[in-house]
């Protein structure tokens, strides 16, 4: 069986304050928090999973607050906008809902023949909720407020503004296996059929756009999905053979990554199903724990104090 990409793996963005992130997004939007850990290059800070029971590939969201880091100010270069997945029919809760907390949004819109809420998140972080053509069946985290009927799915698509889209676009249908689905001025729209949902790639080609500077309200990087360790080396080769630089093999606890820069300046990343988040946390306990990687246990007391207390 050829090698494939399995669509999109997860998103990270940059948040200014972790107490607002965490309220926002699993209570303003309903996502389950699914790990609570610390970033492994700054243990004095958070990483947060978000997304549905079980972490998914292809519906977690992840955050870096990094407490007091100032606003940052997409451009080109970067992932500028999210697309979650959610049913036909509930937009319109979704409207009232984000009236109720004040949150920033703009009016029901189309783009390549699919109905979206664009809205952002307490840092200015660009989302949208869309509708798909094709009925998306991943069940949603459920809360209280917010039944299966109209909850998040999952990620639709991300979207990447680039001066430049033909660079990034070799990238993906070359090495990932994507193809260009449809074009819409200065949009592009690559899809793979290698997995059913959070497969679509959109590129928004912006020649005298402003660089990106990465802060709150901004994306990190974009991980793309394999099955396993044996694949993911298979595309490190590929990567190389292009001649870009990309990192070795990285245990992150919860998936083994790789990154990269593609030409057009966004960071990819290409991260394993294997081992999934219930490594170190049962189903039912997700994201109920601070867990640190092993090489910061020792640590723990003095993480603790550090990191904000989260209510």
């Amino acid at each position: 069986m050829e090698n494939r990409i399995t669509g999109i793996h997860h998103i990270t963005a940059i948040a200014n304050n972790a107490q607002r992130n965490y309220e926002f997004y699993t209570k303003v939007l309903g996502l389950r928090m699914v790990k609570k850990t610390v970033n492994f290059d700054d243990p004095g800070t958070y990483h947060f999973y978000y997304g549905n029971e079980n972490g998914t590939p292809g519906t977690i969201l992840t955050f870096f607050p990094w407490e007091g880091i100032g606003q940052g100010r997409t451009g080109t270069g970067m992932a500028t906008d999210i697309g979650y997945a959610v049913a036909d029919g509930s937009l319109d809760f979704w409207k009232d809902r984000f009236k109720e907390f004040n949150v920033k949004h703009g009016e029901t819109a189309e783009k390549f023949g699919e109905l979206y809420l664009p809205f952002q998140d307490p840092d200015g972080l660009q989302l949208e909720l869309i509708v798909p053509k094709q009925a998306d069946n991943r069940l949603p985290w459920e809360t209280a407020a917010i039944k299966a009927t109209d909850g998040i799915k999952g990620f639709h698509n991300v979207t990447l503004t680039l001066k430049n889209v033909q660079p990034t676009a070799t990238i993906l249908t070359d090495v990932f296996g994507y193809t260009l689905q449809r074009q819409d001025g200065n949009r592009y729209r690559f899809v793979t059929d290698a997995v059913a949902n959070a497969a679509i790639v959109d590129m928004v080609e912006v020649p005298g756009g402003t660089a990106g500077h990465g802060a709150a309200g901004t994306n990190h990087h974009v991980a793309f999905r394999v099955p396993d360790e044996a694949v993911q080396m298979a595309f490190r080769e590929k990567i190389l053979s292009r001649g870009l630089n990309i990192t070795p093999k990285i245990n992150r606890d919860y998936f083994y990554s790789l990154y990269f820069r593609e030409p057009g300046g966004v960071l990819f990343e290409i991260a394993t199903d294997n081992p999934g988040f219930t490594v170190d946390e049962p189903l039912n306990e997700l994201g109920t724990h601070l867990k640190l990687p092993v090489q910061y246990e020792s640590m723990r007391n003095e993480i603790e104090k550090v990191l904000p207390a989260l209510q």
